[in-house]
């Protein structure tokens, strides 16, 4: 099939949404599949660009700045973005291009009128997949009310619903929300794994064994720390375990939040504790292979699921878990019924402390754990499954 894959972030990006789209346009192209990626790029000083990265077609057009700006100026691109795109892809070589299905992938919730326009010219089939639920999550978080920008996202993200044939959530979790969309004739709501692509360690620019966490059980950080996150908490477990010598906290990533939080590290003093930049997708199966545990950290206002995608690459190179997330998430139940860690809903630095301490102990009596993390991986969270059930869909 010929397929057009629409999405917002895409290597160099470093970002999980930027690497789950290169996993998946490269296994698209693994398994016989005339793919190419469309993908606003802001950076750009021609209306677009044509790559081939590893076999996979990229067609780069120029958008207005989405990323690391205000709120209102991040709204104001993101709200302009499609129409620079299909502006820029009219004037490109491939704007006559016929598509045999299309994909495109949320967030962001703006990319409905591409996605719209590329299935009316060639009358195919799109796939959207919703990685996360915008507005709803902003407004659990308490960062919007149900006012003007709140009614104004809930109309652009109904669009790109409304556009899509099928459309793939994380988990059954979300399956709920998208009950109306089900009613519209021809319209599917399934569940799509996250999926990311097993990675060699190659070595890491980051060497722990020269740092302050030299020696000790480290429990690792490694993404966005943002408002989301809900990050707070995992320092208030570190000043709590400042005496215990043998365990550490690693923060490797960037984020609204990061600054904030390697203040707050300092201002406590924190010797059990150490933050990094961000580094290269390809250094992370080295980091982890320097750590013990891995954390994930979802602020507990949320009321939607999600699956990060650190949680995967976790699994991948076999670390552990330990997570804090939003009650009833689906990823606590995951976690405990495959054994790969330990998980609590109460956002509580008294029950975190008291699974760091259960966690590592589990680690150290089940020799099994890490070959259950990266058996998981392999058989729930690969690209190889992910582009079978997306192409069945587009297929119809």
């Amino acid at each position: 099939m010929r397929i057009a894959l629409i999405a917002d972030a895409y290597p160099p990006l470093r970002s999980s949404g930027a690497l789950q789209l290169r996993d998946l346009s490269l296994e698209l192209a693994r398994q016989g599949h005339a793919v190419t990626v469309l993908v606003a790029t802001p950076e750009l000083h021609r209306d677009w660009v044509i790559e081939d990265c590893g076999g996979v077609q990229v067609l780069r057009l120029r958008s207005p700045r989405t990323k690391d700006v205000s709120y209102v100026r991040r709204t104001l691109g993101e709200a302009l973005m499609p129409f620079a795109m299909l502006r820029n892809m009219r004037r490109s070589p491939l704007a006559a291009e016929h598509w045999d299905g299309v994909v495109w992938y949320s967030p962001t919730i703006f990319l409905g009128p591409v996605a719209a326009w590329l299935k009316r010219t060639s009358g195919c089939r799109g796939y959207l997949i919703v990685r996360d639920i915008f507005p709803e999550w902003a407004f659990d978080m308490g960062l919007l009310s149900k006012g003007l920008p709140y009614l104004f996202f809930k109309a652009v993200a109904g669009y790109q619903y409304k556009t899509a044939d099928v459309i793939g959530v994380q988990t059954d979790g979300n399956l709920g929300y998208f009950e109306e969309w089900v009613d519209f004739p021809g319209h599917r709501v399934e569940v799509l794994h996250n999926w990311l692509a097993n990675a060699p360690d190659s070595g890491c620019s980051i060497q722990l064994k020269n740092t302050v966490l030299a020696g000790r059980k480290v429990f690792v950080y490694a993404g966005n720390m943002g408002i989301a996150q809900g990050m707070s908490v995992l320092l208030q477990v570190a000043d709590n375990l400042r005496k215990r010598t043998d365990i550490g906290f690693l923060f490797v990533g960037r984020g609204n939040d990061a600054q904030r939080l390697r203040s707050d590290a300092a201002a406590r003093g924190l010797e059990n504790v150490a933050f990094f930049d961000e580094i290269d997708p390809d250094e992370i199966p080295g980091l982890y292979a320097q750590c013990h545990v891995g954390l994930v950290a979802l602020d507990p206002r949320h009321k939607t699921h999600n699956i990060p995608g650190k949680f995967l690459s976790y699994m991948h190179s076999g670390l552990p878990v330990l997570a804090t997330v939003n009650p009833g998430n689906d990823l606590v139940r995951l976690i405990q019924s495959e054994r790969v860690g330990r998980a609590c809903t109460d956002a509580s630095p008294e029950s975190l402390k008291a699974m760091v301490t259960a966690v590592l102990a589990d680690v150290a009596a089940d020799k099994e754990m890490p070959a259950r993390c990266r058996s998981l991986a392999a058989r729930m969270f690969s690209p190889a499954a992910a582009v079978r059930q997306v192409v069945e869909a587009l297929r119809g």
